[in-house]
């Protein structure tokens, strides 16, 4: 069987925060992925000025070393590798976005989500309304611009619209709070999403991946919840310095898996998700989980959530990502007859 031809898709034109973010999970998918059987790995890294190059590797030196292009010289050198499939590496909205709907035109197929998809769930507000449609519970929100008045009484949790891993995220428990709160979201986004504060008894995640077309819940991780911090910070989801997050997978026989796992599914099916899903909820102290975002992302290592959880359940990384790029390679359209 020939080797398949895997580009990993790297970098951000957003910020450097991004750029650095995509970088360190690009090297730690390179690494893991180096030894699989059967893949050949090329790289195409995106830079803040929009340009791209096509490294042997992410060190620096062989950045630096690498041509630059810009976009229409860039497709004709993607063309030229003849790449198989796309593995998605860019967590800012431009390259959830626009970068994977590059490849969709090229008719490479990409693993993971559509951008269309990514453009939806990129915005908490839109991602909330859909999976409450499909009988998930919700938070009550409103979307805020500069110059709106927030109406929701505290406590309550202020963010922005379309920014992740907690980034601008701020609970406000007194009126008096919402000036600075919103100022901080502000920062990050044009929109602000202000709603419901859920007392937590629990914060959980839920992953789901495709095996051979079936939908297979993952055992759920749990988060610590800080009385002083009972909301989780950007340090919380990227810690500083290489320190391991702090989680754990809950007993499959704990009563809130079974039904966490439930309303993951509405989730991916009211989406529309493929090859994975990851899904964030609260459990309240009644033991009611409430939806609070899609993460749809997975870089198929040892320390990504969806591999943890898969973990858990028997499977390594290496069948993972095998499961993952054998449905993506299912999603390559035929050439129109001429």
């Amino acid at each position: 069987m020939s080797s398949i031809r895997v580009l990993y898709l790297v970098g951000s034109t957003h910020n450097d925060f991004y750029l650095n973010l995509a970088r360190k999970y690009g090297n730690s998918s390179l690494t893991k992925h180096k030894n699989f059987l059967n893949y050949e790995q090329k790289i195409a890294y995106i830079t803040l000025d929009g340009q791209w190059r096509f490294p042997q590797s992410l060190d620096q030196i062989d950045i630096d070393d690498a041509k630059p292009y810009y976009l229409p010289e860039a497709l004709q050198h993607v063309i030229t590798l003849k790449i198989d499939v796309v593995l998605p590496l860019m967590f800012c909205v431009p390259g959830v976005t626009n970068y994977r709907a590059i490849f969709e035109l090229l008719n490479i197929p990409v693993v993971g989500q559509t951008p269309e998809l990514m453009a939806i769930t990129a915005n908490k507000a839109r991602a909330k309304a859909i999976v409450a449609a499909g009988g998930v519970s919700v938070p009550f929100g409103e979307v805020l611009r500069i110059g709106d008045v927030p109406t929701i009484p505290p406590p309550a949790i202020v963010k922005p619209l379309t920014e992740d891993n907690s980034l601008g995220v701020s609970l406000v428990r007194k009126v008096g709070d919402y000036d600075k709160a919103l100022k901080l979201a502000f920062e990050y986004s044009d929109e602000v999403l202000v709603e419901n504060y859920i007392e937590a008894g629990r914060e959980v995640r839920c992953g789901i991946i495709v095996k051979n077309d079936e939908l297979i819940c993952l055992p759920i991780e749990e988060y610590p919840l800080r009385p002083e911090c009972p909301v989780r910070t950007t340090l919380d989801k990227i810690p500083e310095n290489n320190q391991p997050k702090i989680c754990w997978i809950v007993d499959q026989n704990d009563p809130i898996t079974e039904t966490v796992q439930q309303e993951a599914l509405k989730c991916y099916k009211a989406l529309g998700c493929r090859i994975f899903g990851l899904f964030d909820f609260r459990v309240d102290p009644q033991g009611k989980p409430w939806f609070i975002e899609a993460g749809l992302y997975c870089t198929y290592t040892d320390t990504c959530i969806v591999s943890v959880m898969s973990k858990a359940n028997g499977y390594t990384v290496e069948q993972v990502l095998q499961w993952a790029i054998e449905e993506t390679l299912k999603q390559k359209k035929k050439p129109r007859a001429q």
